[in-house]
């Protein structure tokens, strides 16, 4: 049963009785359910519902239902136009508030919203914030202006967060003394409230640097998200004790697998090398494929300073020209990384697959190994295409080379098989110069060789993943729940009216029902709009001690193990199998991590989500920096989002924009949210995700990461014969049309004019650029 719906039945019941309070242990046996580990999910249930107000405990440790509790708790997302919402639930629409009852809160708060009507089919539901729990911000960052017409204050703070930046930043005496256009970091004293609507004040307690200065753009981004990024004396000094070269005490109780033709194959840019592999083939025609990974956690021991600032962390973060590691240098680019020549301590997964990808043998174990090759998946590329000066240059490691290619292509048809969605997103690597000015922007291609890394990695994740849920104990796993079914259902009446044959239950919707969908539009106009809408569909992957598999990759069982040097659960994942195979698989040995797991799950999720918003937020300001001396320039691109307020376009090299609805010159255009489209009133062209258009850049902000585009042609957009539904009626866009050039249009579509999607009432438009994969599961480095 999953947690949530566990969660409903027990607060149901202890709702329908307000006046009793009840053990844990009386809500499991009430609940009749034949899950071994269902007092645990049950107090796990009940531990959530406790944390949100809906029960609350008594001194003997029974639950009740807390009749005070009223509303429910979310976070509070601003709108600059002073509404907001609040996300409380992933299967729940998110709550309006209007300006008049935000009670002040801002961006990122922990609320308590009270419902002041449930919503219908066309709008959703309306609340007032009747509590502010928590501040999501406790610093802002700006440029620093000496002076202020308000009286007790030194100066004031312009914020270079989107979501703060109508609210003024007064600076009051008492912390650092900062200049004229620095850029600083000031702690909060007091929020905006009704005597100060729309202001902050506080004092400076950190100095960036002036906003010129080479890095302080990337640095401001790195404050306003609240990444750690300056180590701790204490996990410094841990870090330097370690020894450079693997001693000989520590290779006690561990294989020597140093004579196996072990690689690491990376970018070329990659210093933190975490995992080896190779593969040779068997006897009985099999493969052997080991997987070994940097032991980190021999370094970053549990309880320890470098432990305890990996977990503040989470993850590595990758900015554009720098990298905020998880652990110190002197660990990810020295003793635990895989360099070429010398030994190292790994965690190592073994398997045996059969020529079709069956998984029939595995073991796991600690070993002390040795890359014979630091390859790069460029060179590895070179070998598999032919290329005939590499191949002499690794004549030795060229036969392992193709079995690896032939293992990967029996690896990939297995998921295929079971119903794996491939979303084969561009990435783009950010060129900068010495000063962090972007140059260029290329985009990455993924060869055979990022695939066969890919394919490997996966295969451990899941081996890793499946040996401890078989042996039913406490572990962490990284999971993809699948879509709520009325999304599902929105996404099935979507396709349908572009003529998929689908026959989906929402209610039960499996990976093979939409992998079915994402290839019947494989070649077609219509691919790039329905593997978007795919994504929008798709929940989020997270982590968590609950063993529930992995939608979008079709997979029962998945976890993160290989990558401890930048990833905390991939550490922990490797303590829990060095625990279990020093203590068993007792209830005794089970209870050491038993009620820790679900918290570590649900807080390096939060991280990994401040890690990839920080990430995206450097892209787009430096894409937007890259775009700066290019206003007038006209390009082609593909619209990838349609919002009331206008459309999305994304260029070929990634760079993404605006066309907002004011700027839309030849017609009247409502939004069409049946068929996600923009429509003329009167003109009926129509634009739709995936559809190609010309845009001229028309204005460009990097401190708010923005770019304006307008069409240059908009007679070229395609015909509609969608009827635009009358309640439309406070459509944007020129109003002051003349009847002249409305007439001569229209004479002009009626002669041959282009008629969108041949006729039909419905379509998109071919584009080579892939889907950007938002929702699948992949790490930053394109590895899973």
């Amino acid at each position: 049963m999953e947690l949530q719906n566990l969660q409903d039945q027990l607060f149901g019941f202890l709702k329908g009785n307000p006046t009793q309070a009840y053990p844990a242990q009386t809500l499991t046996d009430g609940l009749r359910l034949d899950d071994a580990n269902a007092f645990k999910l049950v107090v796990q249930s009940l531990a959530a519902l406790e944390r949100s107000g809906k029960v609350k405990v008594n001194e003997a440790g029974a639950f009740q239902y807390n009749a005070e509790h009223e509303g429910v708790i979310g976070t509070f997302k601003a709108n600059d136009k002073g509404f907001g919402f609040v996300h409380y639930d992933e299967t729940a629409p998110d709550v309006f508030v209007n300006p008049d009852n935000t009670d002040f809160a801002t961006q990122g708060d922990e609320v308590r919203v009270k419902l002041l009507n449930k919503g219908d089919e066309k709008r959703g539901p309306e609340g007032k914030v009747i509590e502010i729990i928590t501040r999501g911000r406790e610093q802002v960052v700006g440029e620093f202006t000496l002076g202020s017409p308000y009286t007790g204050y030194i100066g004031s703070i312009r914020l270079t967060d989107k979501k703060f930046a109508s609210f003024e930043f007064l600076v009051k005496e008492g912390g650092l003394a900062a200049t004229d256009g620095e850029v600083v970091v000031a702690s909060i004293a007091t929020y905006p409230s009704a005597e100060m609507p729309k202001h902050f004040t506080g004092s400076i307690v950190d100095k960036i640097g002036y906003k010129d200065e080479p890095g302080v753009d990337i640095m401001e981004i790195v404050y306003n998200h609240d990444v750690p990024h300056v180590f701790p004396k204490a996990a410094l000094d841990q870090a330097e004790k370690i020894p450079d070269e693997v001693q000989d005490s520590e290779r006690e109780g561990r294989e020597d697998i140093t004579d196996q033709p072990l690689v690491t194959i990376d970018a070329i840019e990659s210093k933190d090398l975490d995992d080896a592999v190779v593969v040779w083939k068997l006897p009985n025609g099999n493969f052997h494929l080991g997987v070994h990974i940097a032991d980190v956690s021999h370094y970053a021991v549990e309880g320890t300073p470098l432990d305890e600032e990996a977990y503040n962390r989470g993850t590595s973060v990758y900015l554009t020209d720098r990298v905020i590691p998880m652990l110190p240098r002197k660990i990810s680019n020295g003793i635990a990384s895989l360099n070429p020549g010398v030994d190292r301590l790994a965690m190592s997964a073994e398997m045996e697959f059969t020529p079709k990808g069956n998984l029939v043998n595995h073991r796991l174990h600690t070993s002390v190994m040795r890359s014979h090759a630091r390859m790069t998946y460029k060179a590895v590329n070179a070998i598999l295409a032919g290329d005939e000066e590499t191949r002499a240059e690794y004549a030795e490691l060229v036969p392992m080379f193709e079995d690896m290619a032939e293992l990967h292509e029996a690896l990939a048809a297995k998921r295929t098989a079971r119903g794996a969605i491939e979303f084969d997103a561009p990435e783009a690597k950010i060129i900068v110069d010495e000063q962090g000015k972007p140059t260029d922007i290329e985009l990455r291609e993924r060869g055979l060789s990022e695939r066969i890394i890919e394919s490997f990695m996966l295969a451990a994740n899941e081996t890793v993943a499946m040996h401890f849920d078989l042996a039913k104990v406490p572990f962490l796993y990284r999971i993809h729940e699948a879509p709520d079914a009325d999304r599902v259902e929105k996404f099935v009446e979507f396709v349908k009216a572009l003529g998929a044959p689908v026959k989906i239950d929402p209610e039960k919707v499996k990976s093979t029902d939409l992998q079915s969908i994402h290839n019947f539009f494989i070649g077609r106009p219509e691919e790039q709009m329905v593997s978007t809408m795919m994504l929008r569909t798709m929940k989020q992957a997270k982590y968590s001690n609950d063993p529930l598999g992995h939608f979008g990759i079709g997979a029962d069982y998945y976890t993160h193990f290989t990558s401890p040097i930048r990833r905390y659960p991939d550490l922990t994942v490797h303590r829990l199998i060095k625990w279990y195979a020093k203590n068993g698989l007792g209830e005794d040995a089970q209870a050491k991590y038993a009620d820790k797991l679900a918290q570590i799950g649900e807080e390096t999720s939060v991280k990994e989500r401040r890690a990839v918003d920080t990430e995206r937020d450097t892209d787009a300001m430096k894409k937007a920096e890259y775009m700066l001396d290019k206003v007038g320039q006209e390009f082609d691109g593909v619209v990838n989002g349609v919002l009331k307020f206008g459309m999305f376009i994304s260029l070929e090299n990634t760079v993404e924009g605006l066309i907002h609805i004011s700027n839309f010159t030849d017609d009247q255009y409502v939004y069409d949210e049946a068929h996600m489209a923009l429509i003329g009133r009167r003109l009926h062209h129509i634009y739709q995700i995936g559809q190609p258009v010309r845009v001229r850049v028309v204005r460009v902000d990097k401190e708010q990461s923005s770019i304006d585009f307008v069409l240059v042609d908009p007679d070229e957009a395609p015909i509609t014969d969608i009827k635009v539904p009358e309640e439309h009626r406070g459509a944007f866009g020129n109003k002051n049309r003349g009847d002249r050039r409305r007439n001569d249009k229209r004479n002009r579509s009626s002669k041959g004019g282009k008629t969108h999607n041949d006729g039909k009432p419905f379509g998109a438009y071919h584009n080579k650029r892939k889907p950007d994969d938002k929702r699948q599961d992949s790490n930053r480095k394109g590895r899973h």
